[in-house]
């Protein structure tokens, strides 16, 4: 046989035995593009009835896919939220149980304080795909990629004193990054969506935005949704009376100034979810990413004289908007549009919900154990039994939420709090302590005490004297001289 008619059969031989591979490889996995927003509560948003903040493109994911309107975080803070997300644990598991340091994120003292758990990225990573974050880490050793990510530009520090001209990491590097650094976060995942077009991607779109705190709250915005909120009466963020609770923030309350500032920030969030839509679609992968928007923590804007999260007032808080994030799904001709679902979730449900999804289920860590459950079923339009009810801490702090009841309880003597979530969805009338609710304040506290004391890790469990990875917020109480 001539020796062209020899290489040509080779070259076929080999390419059916790459075709053979890869059919017996399956199809493709979906994508995933994680979108998480800090501090930002649900009720900020057209597609959760907000009358004054344009979001159509945050507003479009919902109407083409499932959103969930009882979605809450398991704690108020950004560092331990995003910890609970990426590994499916609690702070008392995982033990961050407030927001790091700088030390801990820039320095000698930097470390990763996910480093013991096998977390979203890793499992991805090693089920072939590439993993880039663009955006907030504050998990600590924010200079170096971790976590089964590859691609890694991300901030310096956790808080953020403003959007334009702040310092970024990218290439091992910190630089100054001249513009809007929401922009830049859309933009390098752009950039990295383009690149790994051609196989398996997971893309953490980490916003700093809202961040709807601190100086940047007294300062005029930037961007080009400045001057439709400048002057707006907005109706969605109430002018109340002070809580006596309120510890930090006050300077923000009923201040015009703060609500165009969280206004035009929560609009810029929403250009680039839309950004990075239009992105997929000229890349040809819309049908084939599945696109998860939420956010960190809840947030309050004046709702029952309060600002801010849990962790700014004194004692420490659980109200429900404090703890409800959005949370929408979206992947088109693999999830129902136009749907939304009542059942209580939590960010601890998370992970196991993507990895069943994305087929990998028998990929969930085993230990620790995870509290979270896998509501995948009902993302594909299944129905599935679901108990509905969630927990929450922050520090000494915890609370369990049923269909019908909240119950806070404060380690180790209070003040705690029941609420009739029903007849009192707001929060206004705590019915501990009066008479009737003895049975049920029994029965809520024995579903959080057996909570914890099924999943709390002694080391970290700030209720029987562990310790915390992150700075106390209110420190433990010196024992009693005897």
């Amino acid at each position: 046989m001539p020796r062209k008619s020899l290489v040509a059969m080779s070259l076929l031989g080999a390419g059916l035995l790459q075709l053979d591979a890869a059919a017996a490889a399956g199809p493709r996995p979906p994508n995933l593009v994680f979108i998480l927003t800090d501090n930002q509560g649900a009720w900020t948003l057209g597609c959760y009835g907000n009358p004054d903040i344009r979001t159509p493109h945050i507003n479009a994911l919902a109407t083409g896919g499932l959103r969930f309107t009882r979605a809450l975080a398991s704690n108020p803070v950004c560092s331990p939220t995003r910890a609970t997300f990426l590994t499916g644990l609690l702070p008392s598991q995982h033990g961050v149980h407030s927001f790091l340091d700088r030390k801990f994120m820039m320095g000698p003292e930097a470390y990763n304080t996910l480093a013991e758990f096998r977390s979203l990225g890793e499992i991805l990573r090693d089920a072939g795909y590439v993993c880039g974050l663009s955006g907030k880490w504050h998990l600590g050793r924010n200079l170096q990629p971790s976590e089964g990510f590859s691609f890694w530009v991300t901030k310096p520090d956790g808080g953020t004193s403003e959007f334009y001209d702040q310092p970024v990491i990218e290439d091992g590097a910190v630089r100054t990054e001249p513009g809007s650094t929401t922009d830049l976060w859309t933009r390098k995942g752009i950039e990295f969506i383009a690149a790994n077009r051609d196989r398996p991607f997971f893309l953490f779109l980490a916003y700093n935005g809202p961040y709807c705190l601190g100086p940047l709250m007294s300062r005029p915005p930037r961007n080009r949704h400045a001057a439709r909120y400048r002057g707006h009466r907005f109706q969605s963020f109430p002018v109340d009376a002070m809580h006596p609770w309120q510890y930090h923030n006050k300077q923000f309350h009923n201040t015009q100034l703060a609500m165009e500032r969280v206004a035009a920030e929560t609009a810029g969030v929403d250009d680039g979810v839309g950004e990075v839509m239009a992105a997929l679609e000229r890349c040809n992968l819309a049908a084939d990413t599945l696109v998860v928007y939420a956010a960190d923590q809840g947030w309050m804007g004046g709702q029952n004289g309060l600002w801010g999260m849990g962790d700014h007032t004194r004692p420490i808080m659980a109200h429900e908007l404090m703890m409800q994030v959005p949370l929408i799904f979206h992947h088109p001709g693999r999830i129902p549009a136009g749907r939304t679902s009542d059942l209580l979730v939590s960010n601890y449900d998370f992970l196991p919900t993507v990895l069943g999804y994305l087929g990998l289920a028998g990929k969930m860590p085993q230990s620790p154990a995870s509290p979270g459950r896998d509501f995948s079923p009902t993302l594909r339009g299944q129905e599935q039994a679901w108990t509905n009810e969630i927990f929450y801490e922050m520090e000494t702090c915890r609370a369990v939420r049923t269909e019908s009841w909240k119950l806070v309880a404060r380690h180790p003597d209070g003040p705690h709090e029941l609420y009739d979530m029903r007849a009192d969805p707001r929060e206004r009338v705590n019915l501990y302590g009066q008479p009737g609710t003895e049975a049920r304040q029994r029965a809520l506290r024995g579903k959080l005490d057996a909570f914890f004391a099924r999943h709390a890790d002694p080391q970290y469990d700030l209720w029987r004297g562990g310790r915390s990875k992150a700075r106390r917020l209110v420190p433990p109480r010196e024992p009693l001289p005897h």
